[in-house]
This record gives structure tokens, C-alpha cells and sequence, in this order.
């Protein structure tokens, strides 16, 4: 045999092999999909599977799951079949449960803002969500008893059962106003932990927030004084957490464990302190993305400089904008309503306070979680100092250049937050 004849039989040989390799492993597969589909047939079950436990949910919830989680043994909250037909069923019962994966946020009081509506990215499974029946559990850890014998704080005590009494029934009356469509992670996206003195403080900005964080720095440990903190050390340090940078587990043992507290303020002083500090002062942020947004949709025949650098808004136009259903830019927190982002129907805080009483509050609240006693809460003021506080003085100088009916359309944007904290429209 020559060496042509041995190189083609070696040839020959060789692509039968490749073929007969080739048959197998297609076969193999088929073998190895055949018994995939055999087990889902029998399971029942399809490609997307519902979350099966808290567990191993990981970062997506269902809203089922979301609502099974928030729950309360003491006080069951019902949405009244009126509120569900004026609302078109907000919970959409039967209909498919969304996966919302927690889309993190994060902002200083200058920086870019924490967007307070859900920009969740969605995945739609079949399963049926259930109704939000009852709040998160109310647990106070603490004894009470050392500080209610005390005259100082009878009076605020009496204020908080008051406070807490008027949100449990305007919750059991329109239990449904919250957002079924947000995740866990957003829900608690707003609420500072403390873990030493067990303590979860949900921010709402322009009440107050700055100093809550100074005081929560130091009962941390993180600091000796809350006078010695700056500002950008407060909003861009990292040094606190979320409630939502924990697992599930985490969250629901804080929700129950833990003292919830939250500061809120009359809805037309926060917002017209918001507008004084983010547009009547330079900032590098807020005039580029929204002044500009703003003076270009809602300033007729603007001057190219406005256009350019987004200052000089004024507060007419930067009411348009916040009552445009099309808002040329999102909402931000700094004058986004309570209801949204603290969730107080969801979330049974043990402790309201309010920027109106905010000395008298927030130390009778660090006597509650057993403070230092040298800790009293900061009252200065650490940004624009000389400026005049925003009273209610100050707030109708600004309303008066809106008409009647624009200033209805703007309580009605608040009304929410009017009704859960039994505020008065005084300056309608």
C-alpha cells in the first residue's frame, strides 16, 4: 500500500468519526430536553416562576408578596369599595403581579435627585396579588413609663396618641391610597437606620432632614457632637444606611423590632422652602436640569442666557411645572408629597413629629430611645443662615402671585399629606 492509498483511508476514517461524533451529541441533547419538558409538564409550572420565599426572593418582589409582607396583627385597614371604583381599582385585583427589581437612587440635598416615583424595570408573571389588608406592625421597644411620669412630656405625649390616632383612621378609611405597583425596596428606599438605639427615621427634605441625620451620625457613634458635622458630610458622607440596602430578612425584623419615626411640615411651607433654596440660590444642579427644563417649557419668548443656565425661575412657572401632568422633568423629593415617600399607611410610624414643634419633638423622641442626655437636637440653620426662615408670613407673599384656582390645584397635589397629618389650608 502506498502512502496515498494510507493518508486516504486515514481521511476517510477520520470524517466518519466526525459524523458519528456530531449524531451523538445532537442526540444527547434531545435526550437531555426531553427530560426538562417532562419535568415542567409534571411540576405544572412555566419558565417564569413566582417567588416562592422571602429568602430567596433576593431583590425582586411580587406585589403580592409585597403586600403579604406588610403586615399587622392588631389593625386591619380596608379600602372602601367607592375609593377602589374612584380610582379604577388601584390594587388591580386578578390581574398579573409585576416583579419590580429595586432600582437604587442616591442624592445629597444638592446633588442629583432621588427620584421619588419607581423607575423599576418590570417582568410581568401570572399570579394573583392579594389586597393591602393590614400596616406593617406596629412594635415599640421601649418603655415608656420613665418619661410619661414626667410633666415636661405629658403634654407630648398626649400629642403623639392625638397624631397617631388621626393617621390610624384616615389609613383604615382609605387604606387603599398607597401604590401597589412599588417594590418593598422602594417602599423603605426613604428610611434611615440606627441600629444601635433601634431606630428607623424616614427623610423627608426641608423638614428638618439635615439635623435628623446629624443626630443619627452621632447616636451611631459616628460622631461627638452634632454641631461638628457639615453639611456635605450629612448628604454626601454614606455614612448612614437605607433601610432598603438590607435583604429582606433584615428589613422585616427592623419593621417590627425597631422605633419608626418621621418629621413632616405644612405642604405649602415645605414646597415654597424647597423652591427658595434650590432656585433662588446658585446651584449647579438643580438650574441646568430643572430651571432650564422649566423656563423652556412654560416662559414665553425666554432671553438665550435663561435658556442656557436655567436661573431666575420663578415661582408661578415652577408651579406649572410641578401641576403638569407632561412635566418636561421628574418629581424630586425635596417637594414630593409625604404620602409617597414615606408611605404612612404602609409603614405604622410610632412617632410623628412635625417641623412646627421641632425642638419640643425631637427631644422628647431621643428621651424616648434613651439617648444620651447631653444629645438635644441642633436647631440652626446650616444653609443660606441670613435668609428668613420660610414662615406661613413668607408663603403667602409667594401664593398671592398664583389665581384662586391655581392654588386649589395645588392643594388638591397635596391634599394626601393635608389629610394624613391633619394640617389646615390655611393659606387657601
Amino acid at each position: 500500500m502506498n502512502p496515498k492509498q494510507v493518508f486516504l483511508y486515514v481521511l476517510l476514517f477520520g470524517a466518519a468519526g466526525l459524523l458519528l461524533f456530531m449524531y451523538l451529541q445532537v442526540w444527547i441533547e434531545e435526550q437531555h430536553t426531553g427530560r426538562i419538558e417532562r419535568k415542567r409538564e409534571q411540576k405544572g409550572t412555566s419558565e417564569w416562576q413566582p417567588v416562592q420565599s422571602l429568602q430567596h426572593a433576593s431583590r425582586m418582589v411580587t406585589t403580592g408578596r409585597i403586600q403579604e409582607h406588610i403586615t399587622n396583627q392588631n389593625s386591619e385597614v380596608h379600602m372602601p369599595e367607592d375609593l377602589k371604583k374612584k380610582r379604577g381599582n388601584l390594587l388591580n385585583l386578578g390581574g398579573p403581579a409585576r416583579v419590580l427589581k429595586k432600582n437604587s437612587h442616591s442624592q445629597g440635598e444638592d446633588g442629583a435627585p432621588q427620584s421619588s416615583t419607581d423607575n423599576s424595570k418590570e417582568t410581568h408573571q401570572v399570579a394573583k396579588p392579594q389586597a393591602f389588608q393590614k400596616p406593617i406592625e406596629m412594635t415599640w421597644p421601649l418603655n415608656k413609663g420613665s418619661v410619661q411620669g414626667n410633666n415636661k412630656w405629658k403634654k407630648a405625649d398626649a400629642t403623639q396618641e392625638k397624631r397617631q390616632s388621626f393617621l390610624r383612621e384616615f389609613c383604615k378609611k382609605h387604606g387603599g391610597v398607597n401604590d401597589p405597583k412599588s417594590s418593598l425596596f422602594h417602599i423603605v428606599s426613604r428610611v434611615y437606620v440606627e441600629d444601635k438605639h433601634r431606630t428607623l427615621y424616614c427623610e423627608v427634605p426641608k423638614a428638618g432632614c439635615s439635623n435628623w441625620k446629624r443626630v443619627l451620625m452621632v447616636l451611631n457613634g459616628l460622631a461627638s457632637s452634632a454641631y461638628n458635622i457639615s453639611h456635605d458630610t450629612v448628604h454626601y458622607g454614606k455614612h448612614l444606611k437605607t433601610l432598603d440596602s438590607f435583604d429582606l430578612k433584615g428589613i422585616d425584623m427592623r419593621l417590627k423590632a425597631y422605633t419608626k419615626v418621621v418629621f413632616v411640615r405644612d405642604p405649602m411651607e415645605r414646597l415654597v422652602s424647597a423652591f427658595r433654596d434650590k432656585f433662588e440660590h446658585p446651584n449647579s444642579y438643580y438650574h441646568p436640569v430643572f430651571g432650564k427644563a422649566i423656563i423652556k417649557k412654560y416662559r414665553p419668548n425666554a432671553i438665550a442666557e435663561a435658556l442656557n443656565n436655567g436661573s431666575g425661575v420663578k415661582f408661578k412657572e415652577f408651579v406649572y411645572y410641578l401641576l403638569d401632568a407632561h412635566r418636561p422633568v421628574g418629581m424630586d423629593i425635596h417637594w414630593e408629597r409625604v404620602s409617597k415617600l414615606c408611605h404612612p399607611c404602609l409603614i405604622n410610624y410610632n412617632f410623628i413629629g412635625k417641623f412646627e414643634t421641632l425642638e419640643e419633638d425631637a427631644n422628647y423622641f431621643l428621651q424616648l430611645i434613651g439617648a444620651p442626655k447631653e444629645l438635644k437636637f441642633p436647631n440652626f440653620k446650616d444653609r443660606h443662615s441670613s435668609d428668613e426662615r420660610t414662615s406661613a408670613q413668607v408663603v403667602r407673599q409667594y401664593l398671592k402671585n398664583l389665581t384662586r384656582a391655581e392654588r386649589q390645584r395645588l392643594y388638591d397635589f397635596y391634599h394626601l399629606d393635608y389629610l394624613m397629618f391633619n394640617y389646615t389650608t390655611r393659606h387657601l
